[in-house]
């Protein structure tokens, strides 16, 4: 029997505006397993980044459970939330946001020590594997301004899975990247599934994308279609 690493039944999401209730979510059932490429999509407007933000414990559901490894996300304080994004979750977002002042290895560095992770050898081997697995070996030294869109992107994807982590959220990571790139950087996230066993969840509005995906959740003003 597969695992699920995350799971929601019956998430709604409502927001109060000047005209009544808003919902977002209206009855989201999905079951994501370990290890596996899945892609969140959707107009703008269906509330992909809604759900996102429920499913990495940033939000809250109005109605509904999340589960992540079994265990329901509304049992967690906030402290114990905060630990699980920074050891157990990892963020790729549209806005790369290095460290303009660390070097691309310092930057995956860094996110390893947010997560607890004491930078000594061997771990310092790890985020050199990371960078190389992206294929940044050659580029450990350089600074973001000494990098290209493309590079400082890839820079932030093996920031956000030097920790192991069990999922990675990826919040359109491609729209800056031309097309050539974009299918790049979906390959590597389907090699990582491959290579590391993380699970990674993309949003993304490009359909020339969406073939890499071991599974597409697609949204439509709040509903699962």
């Amino acid at each position: 029997m597969e695992e699920m690493i995350l799971k929601t039944t019956g998430v709604k999401r409502a927001f109060d505006t000047p005209a009544g209730k808003f919902w977002a979510l209206k009855g989201i059932d999905i079951a994501i397993p370990r290890g596996v490429f899945a892609i969140l999509k959707g107009r703008s407007g269906s509330g992909k980044t809604t759900l996102m933000n429920i499913l990495n414990s940033l939000d809250d559901p109005t109605e509904g459970e999340v589960f992540f490894e079994g265990r329901s996300l509304r049992d967690l304080s906030e402290r114990e939330r905060e630990n699980l994004r920074r050891k157990k979750m990892g963020f790729v977002f549209q806005s790369v946001s290095l460290l303009p002042s660390l070097n691309a290895l310092q930057n995956v560095e860094f996110s390893m020590r947010m997560a607890g992770i004491r930078i000594s050898g061997e771990n310092r081997g790890r985020a050199e594997e990371c960078l190389k697995l992206v294929g940044l070996g050659n580029r450990l030294t350089h600074m973001s301004a000494e990098m290209s869109g493309g590079e400082q992107q890839r820079v932030a994807i093996a920031r956000a899975f030097a920790h192991r982590p069990g999922i990675i959220f990826a919040d359109e990571p491609t729209a800056e990247l031309d097309s050539a790139m974009a299918a790049h950087v979906t390959e590597l996230f389907k090699e990582m599934t491959r290579r590391e066993g993380v699970t990674i969840l993309m949003t993304t509005h490009d359909v020339g994308l969406m073939g890499a995906a071991d599974m597409t959740i697609e949204l439509q003003d709040g509903t699962q279609i």
